[in-house]
């Protein structure tokens, strides 16, 4: 029997804090499930604490509760058979029986072990470079993995916040809403996931109302998720938002564009991740997840390589891979000439010896490059883009056609592709990481954009042209319009300057 404090009232979407389901206590929510809301709790008597998800399913129609009914069951039996230290341990099982709420009579209540935050929590706090015990990390979400694999289920919904963390070290799988036991080779679940976790077949895998389900899925989601591990939250294809990147990624897979993962990350660390990567199920499947297990287990030994910066906790970056931080309103020094000779591979070798691109900027301008999957989008397009924009002034203006700093932004257009490039939580087009960054992604769609529209003659001029117009302009009219040839001109000038 459950107590509410308004018994007799509908019950609000959001349980109160003080319901009680069984012997537990809820408090406030902590966070949402596939399928339903988990609670923080308190046993009433023991009090010990827990994690409650209420699975509901009296908010939805009819038809929902039915086509449901099925994913629920799943979830509850594999919750149940979990036992293994990398997955999130189910206490009980909970029926609710509430006289006073009819509509959630037989609604049920996973009870189960609480931890302090999910890796999600950890990437926002996480400044750049890997996260805090990431081999320890990676480590858990392998096993864990292996350990679903080997009783032949797939998780289907493996991101960050189905990854949860204690202050002891635990690393646990958790939210198992799609997870789906193997029939032969493969599963069926719906066709929803997380976009910026699901492999490209799964673009093209359904089955009716269906979507088809592998182990190769699971493998994928790993490799996007190591790559935002190494690299503090970085997803491997750029775009501004979920949409975006599974642009990108469709036209990695359709062999349109190379992959191309951040260059901090270890040498070998980077070698499985494109493993976990590879295009499609069939090369994907040669990696199996005991097998992932192995290979992190080994690699997580694996400190400084040539490639980067230590795999874990190193607050040490390499120059040619970070993002420099510039007050928004500083104007960067365009001191270039009397410098030493730059160091091999360093931001500032990117460019000709005597290259004006000034060189506080360099590091921004290759790591924004390194973000794109494109080859026309390289360090040398966007100091030329920048340096026909604004002379690569920070406090450029012109408002009278409403354009400002030193990549000539738009504000709302900013908005729409805004990246955070100092890393500071703060997006803002007078700052020249975020301006450069978001110029970057900009560029790479549009080069997407019109190799998918056929067009693949003269792309530099083509993306110049685009950031002074838009994709459609360049699309309708097959190539540069005259009027913006001039400018186009101008920044294929710079381009060859600043080309080796």
């Amino acid at each position: 029997m459950t107590d509410t404090p308004n018994e007799g009232a509908p019950l609000p979407a959001v349980l109160p804090a003080g319901y009680r389901i069984g012997e537990w206590e809820l408090d406030e929510p902590i966070g949402y499930g596939s399928w339903g809301c988990v609670y923080a709790a308190e046993h009433i008597t023991e009090r010990t604490r827990a994690a409650v998800k209420v699975l509901r399913t009296d908010l939805m129609s009819p038809g929902q509760r039915e086509a449901m009914a099925g994913l629920l069951d799943r979830e509850v039996r594999f919750s149940l058979q979990a036992d293994h230290p990398h997955l999130v341990r189910t206490r009980e099982v909970l029926s609710i029986r509430d006289t006073a709420h009819p509509s959630l009579e037989g609604t049920t209540a996973l009870v189960m072990d609480r931890a302090d935050r999910s890796l999600r929590d950890l990437l926002d706090a996480t400044e750049g470079g890997p996260v805090a015990d990431a081999r320890a990390i990676l480590l858990g979400i392998s096993e864990g993995l292996a350990d679903i694999h080997a009783r032949r289920w797939v998780h289907g919904d493996l991101k960050p916040s189905n990854v949860l963390l204690t202050d002891t070290g635990g690393v646990w799988l958790a939210d198992f809403g799609l997870t789906a036991e193997l029939d032969g080779t493969h599963a069926y679940g719906p066709p929803i996931g997380t976009f910026d976790y699901v492999p490209p077949e799964w673009w093209t895998d359904q089955a009716g109302v269906r979507s088809v389900l592998r182990p190769t899925a699971d493998i994928w989601a790993f490799g996007i998720l190591a790559h935002q591990v190494l690299t503090g939250g970085v997803h491997p294809f750029p775009g501004a938002d979920e949409r975006a990147r599974s642009l990108n990624v469709r036209s990695y897979a359709s062999g349109s564009t190379a992959l191309r993962l951040d260059p901090a990350i270890h040498e070998e660390w980077a070698r499985l991740v494109a493993e976990c990567l590879r295009p499609d199920h069939a090369s994907r499947r040669r990696l199996t997840a005991p097998d992932l297990a192995r290979r992190v287990r080994r690699l997580s030994g694996v400190g400084r390589g040539r490639r980067g910066r230590a795999l874990a906790g190193s607050a040490t970056l390499v120059l040619a891979t970070m993002l420099i931080a510039l007050p928004s309103g500083d104007a960067p020094s365009n001191e270039a000439d009397s410098s030493p000779a730059p160091a091999p591979g360093s931001p500032a070798d990117a460019f000709p010896a005597g290259s004006d691109v000034p060189r506080k900027l360099r590091p921004v301008i290759v790591r924004a490059a390194a973000g794109c999957t494109e080859k026309e989008v390289t360090p040398a397009l966007l100091a030329a883009m920048l340096k026909e924009e604004s002379g690569f002034d920070a406090n450029a203006s012109r408002p009278k056609d409403d354009e400002y700093g030193i990549a000539m932004w738009t504000p709302w257009v900013f908005n729409s592709w805004a990246a955070d490039g100092n890393r500071d939580g703060v997006k803002d087009y007078m700052s020249p990481p975020d301006a450069i960054v978001a110029m970057a992604s900009y560029l790479c769609w549009l080069d997407q954009r019109f190799k998918q529209s056929g067009l693949h003659k003269d792309l530099t001029g083509m993306l110049a042209a685009g950031y002074r117009s838009s994709d459609k302009t360049i699309i309708n009219e097959r190539g540069v319009p005259e009027r913006l040839r001039p400018y186009v001109t101008a920044v294929q000038r710079h381009l060859a300057q600043y080309t080796k």
